[in-house]
């Protein structure tokens, strides 16, 4: 005979345990559970059948896994929160004896120091592990590095997390990392390459913060401890792989003037090794492999008086300097094919987009992110005004180093721009508030982000002050055929006839309110005269006989759906005759009045748009019972997948279709105004 097994023993009830059992298994607070199950990534469960695994009739309960449970038995976190809990009855006896001062010195030199250091390797056994567990660590710290400091969220973790950020900024300018970035409604979007791992982030404008009631910052203040912890192993690795001393000097006085990246200097470790390996190029004898530069002239004199210098040897140098670094592009065999992934710029190229340009933040644009992003892409001289903090290349507006502003305001007319100060101290390069310097190339900052996103420098007219500037899209999403381009025109996109039919929507819909305005005014004198029949009936009305028969016949002749055709050419010759009287009729009144009549454009017009309406129609039509026809040939399964197809597709066209008619709209009304 079988052995009968005892019941809750095997199976999902000894897999899973209750958030209560857990608690009270490792007996610890709920608040340290809490913490504990985040710092070792720890997370509830969701069973097949509660019934099963609570072994009771209560559904609504938080189930762990039984072995991660048992996995946290041999925490030495355990003990520290243990240990601060007695640390906490000691300070309450204390303050209740009135002893202050003995409760002060408790909590002074006995409080417990968690550390996570052991945490960061058990669940990062690779530094890769790490980078690709690094986006909400990011986000998160940004996120708390703008917040303002409240009893909730104190000072000095505000303070570490802008700390910790900018050291992971410093480390991305240094190595050319950054890729993409996007300004969307959230935040601004940031993309890094490190190793191999594409990291995206979110920054969160620096906008005035409000710190809700509604958002638990216990749970968030423990989140943001272990990212710190492990931000602070990323960035150590990061910086001794390039050679460079972590943590880098940080100068605070210069911080609390608002220097914030220039207050970080960074150190290099083989600073001697330079040195030695630049001496014997400088002060000693040169290399073997170089030649000298009077062995040089000699065969440049023989070359020319050859003539050997013109032609090939341009040529072929030209073509190995293009071609030594260019990355190769892939291009679709077919005009309809889909488009293959392109390959990103490599870190020299993303180094240089901006190295040979000198800009000026003006005081309305955003100076972080867009210092961020020059120092990012090369750019070494970047100006500002004292009013920004310090660090600046230089604080004067009138340098003539300066090539590009950015400049986020729209320019103002000569009349409102105040008067040239007089020259009094000699100083005559001094320029007026809202002037422009010429030579100077003055754009919006969108024009940073584009040029980033597409890897070049795009036209700086595109994006002057005051210019309506082309659409900022997603550089991670790519433009899908069939969908909306804002990019593109709307004769690329639009479909055959698709504006003749939205302005035969347009016109039919301003005839109808046009019609519902008329009839505003006759609404009165019918509600009375519909009073007065109502009125009428109930003295004198009677019943017809017949009348339930007609209306069963009606019903029975809308139910009918035979000689379709016969009625669609009967309903379109009435309305052909309709028009023609109608425009006869507009005819003899504009003889009347002596005035020229154009209806005759507008009627065969008309016409012509309601031809091809329903023509498209028609083919539309075909190609829906073309397609049934298709699809009755077809297993069930298959017909399922292609209709969840047709569905999806449908509405992606619908999509695009409202934003081209929105597009339009506002193209003709700007064409209206002109």
């Amino acid at each position: 005979m079988a052995k009968i097994k005892k019941k809750g023993t095997s199976g999902q009830a000894k897999n899973y345990i209750t958030r209560t059992q857990a608690v009270r298994k490792l007996q610890i607070s709920l608040p340290d559970f809490r913490r504990l199950c985040i710092f070792k990534g720890i997370y509830p469960r969701e069973p097949r059948s509660k019934k099963k695994a609570a072994k009771n009739s209560t559904p609504n309960t938080t189930f762990y896994y039984t072995k991660d449970i048992q996995y946290l038995l041999h925490e030495p976190l355990l003990r520290k929160f243990r240990e601060q809990k007695a640390l906490s009855k000691k300070i309450a006896r204390s303050l209740g004896r009135g002893e202050v001062g003995d409760a002060a010195r408790l909590e002074k030199n006995l409080a417990p120091k968690l550390s996570l250091d052991h945490i960061i390797k058990e669940r990062y056994p690779t530094f890769v592990d790490a980078l690709r567990d690094l986006d909400d660590c990011l986000s998160l710290l940004f996120l708390f590095a703008s917040l303002p400091s409240t009893t909730s969220v104190p000072p000095k973790t505000i303070a570490r997390c802008q700390r910790l950020c900018h050291e992971f900024q410093h480390y991305l300018i240094t190595t050319h990392s950054l890729r993409k970035s996007f300004l969307s409604i959230k935040g601004i979007y940031y993309q890094a390459t490190i190793q191999g791992q594409d990291i995206l982030w979110l920054v969160p404008y620096r906008f005035v913060q409000k710190v809700n009631g509604d958002v638990d910052y216990r749970i968030m203040a423990t989140f943001v401890e272990f990212y710190t912890t492990l931000l602070g192993f990323v960035n150590y690795r990061l910086y001794t792989s390039i050679g460079l001393v972590y943590p880098p000097r940080f100068d605070s006085a210069s911080d609390e003037r608002g220097a914030e990246l220039a207050a970080f200097k960074l150190e290099s470790k083989n600073v001697g090794q330079l040195k030695a390996l630049e001496q014997p190029t400088t002060n000693g004898s040169q290399p073997s492999n170089e030649v000298s530069k009077e062995i040089q002239e000699k065969v440049d004199e023989v070359v020319k008086s050859a003539g050997l210098d013109q032609g090939t040897d341009n040529q072929v140098a030209e073509d190995q300097t293009t071609n030594e670094y260019a990355i190769d592009k892939f291009e679709p065999a077919a005009p309809e094919a889909d488009m293959l992934p392109q390959p990103d710029g490599s870190e020299s190229e993303a180094g240089s987009l901006f190295s040979s340009f000198t800009f000026f933040i003006s005081r309305e644009a955003p100076k972080a992110p867009l210092e961020f992003l020059l120092r990012s892409f090369g750019c070494k001289r970047i100006a500002w005004d004292e009013v920004a903090g310090e660090g600046a290349f230089t604080n004067d507006e009138n340098d003539p180093r300066i090539t590009h502003q950015i400049v986020d305001r729209p320019p103002l007319p000569e009349s409102a721009l105040p008067a040239v100060p007089e020259n009094t101290s000699g100083d005559s390069g001094r320029l007026r508030r809202g002037g422009r310097i010429p030579g100077r190339t003055y754009v919006q900052p969108q024009w940073v982000w584009d040029c980033v996103n597409e890897g070049k420098l795009l036209r700086p007219d595109i994006y002057a002050p005051g210019a309506t500037l082309p659409p900022h899209l997603s550089p991670w999403v790519k433009a899908t055929r069939g969908g909306y381009d804002p990019r593109a025109s709307l004769a690329d996109q639009e479909e055959e006839g698709e504006a003749e039919r939205a302005e035969e929507v347009e016109d039919s819909e301003s005839e109808d309110d046009a019609e519902d305005a008329k009839n505003t005014g006759e609404d009165e004198d019918v509600e009375v005269d519909e009073d007065e029949e109502s009125e009428m009936e109930d003295d004198h009305g009677m019943d017809v006989d017949g009348s339930e028969e007609s209306d069963s016949n009606e019903e029975e002749n809308d139910d009918f759906d035979g000689f379709d055709d016969a009625a669609e050419v009967a309903s379109e010759s009435e309305d052909e005759d309709e028009t023609l009287r109608s425009q006869h009729q507009k005819e003899l009144e504009a003889e009347a009045a002596g005035l020229p009549f154009s209806g005759s454009a507008n009627g065969s017009s008309a016409k012509k748009s309601s031809s091809k309406n329903k023509k498209y129609q028609a083919q539309k039509r075909k190609e829906e019972e073309e397609l049934e026809r298709q699809k009755m040939m077809m297993s069930r399964k298959k017909r399922k997948l292609l209709d969840k197809m047709l569905y999806s597709n449908k509405k992606k066209d619908e999509e695009a279709q409202k934003l081209r008619s929105k597009r339009r709209k506002i193209e003709n009304a700007a064409k209206s105004k002109v």
